[in-house]
């Protein structure tokens, strides 16, 4: 059985299919493929409110050949879900519409829906019930953050701060002060609180730190690692340091928005555990077609 989730971010659009594995008391999924397409679609929402009419024809594109290949892997469930550019884009329901026809149904979620469905994997992970968590998702054009005590979810908000939206200047300084607070406010009754960061740039932080994916980053380090990457300009992060063109930007803003955070809410390390949306979409079919 296979199951497929696509992620149709600010940044990039991506397809994972996943087997799923059934175990005496459990289900778990393996990754069995995972394409991903930097259409950049936050580009057109963030300044212009709409998606231009190439990247509306990519996005379709896209569709179409993520529904040749999910048909070519059998995948028996799927789900689709778009987030922060096409909630701000004033013709994302025509793009849904779109790509519906080539056989591809999507949801735009609200920030507060793409919280849940990226806790949903998170919570399948060992997490230790006696220690607070500030869970921290970085996307294009927003950021999820979420504090996890006793083995619960304690408060959850998302904010219009992403890598995209900051690229463009689009990024409201109040906004800034906004989550500050917020993550003051919440995290000010813990003492020792540990952070795990998801989406593309923290996991390539991590791995440009040399850490293993289960070991957590220092502020200090992620610091030093900030400061090593701005220190070049965006060629020589792409030719010398050979990041992909479509992360050597992004990742500085990202950088910003993890230290931050961090800074704010007394966050010693953070850990990259390599999940995302499309992991939690993928939790989130194994929940609703196998509950006991």
């Amino acid at each position: 059985m296979r199951y497929a989730a696509i992620d149709i971010g600010s940044n990039a659009v991506r397809l994972l299919i996943a087997d799923i594995i059934e175990r005496e008391n459990e289900v778990v999924f393996s990754k069995n493929t995972l394409l991903r397409v930097p259409l950049r679609l936050g580009d057109d929402a963030f300044i212009h409110r709409h998606i231009s009419e190439g990247k509306f024809d990519s996005m379709v594109k896209t569709m179409s050949a993520f529904k040749n290949l999910m048909d070519v892997y059998r995948v028996t469930d799927y789900m689709a879900c778009a987030t922060s550019a096409m909630r701000d884009a004033d013709n994302g329901d025509a793009v849904v519409a779109a790509c519906k026809k080539v056989g591809v149904d999507i949801q735009i979620i609200d920030g507060a829906i793409e919280a849940q469905i990226i806790y949903n994997v998170h919570s399948q992970t060992t997490m230790d019930r006696n220690k607070a968590y500030l869970y921290i998702d970085v996307g294009g054009g927003s950021t999820e953050i979420s504090l996890f005590a006793n083995g619960e979810l304690v408060a959850s908000r998302s904010f219009n701060l992403g890598t995209i939206r900051i690229l463009d200047n689009q990024d409201a300084p109040e906004t800034w002060d906004d989550m500050k607070r917020w993550v003051k406010e919440i995290t000010k009754s813990y003492k020792n609180i540990y952070g795990i960061g998801s989406g593309g740039n923290i996991n390539k932080l991590s791995r440009l730190a040399n850490e293993k994916a289960d070991k957590p980053i220092s502020y200090a380090k992620l610091k030093a690692m900030y400061v090593y990457l701005n220190s070049y300009s965006l060629k020589d992060r792409i030719n010398l340091l050979e990041l992909k063109q479509d992360r050597a930007d992004v990742i500085i803003p990202a950088a910003e928005i993890f230290l931050t955070i961090m800074k704010v809410g007394h966050l010693k390390n953070i850990t990259a555990p390599r999940i995302g949306l499309a992991d939690g979409i993928i939790q989130t079919l194994i929940n609703k077609n196998f509950k006991k």
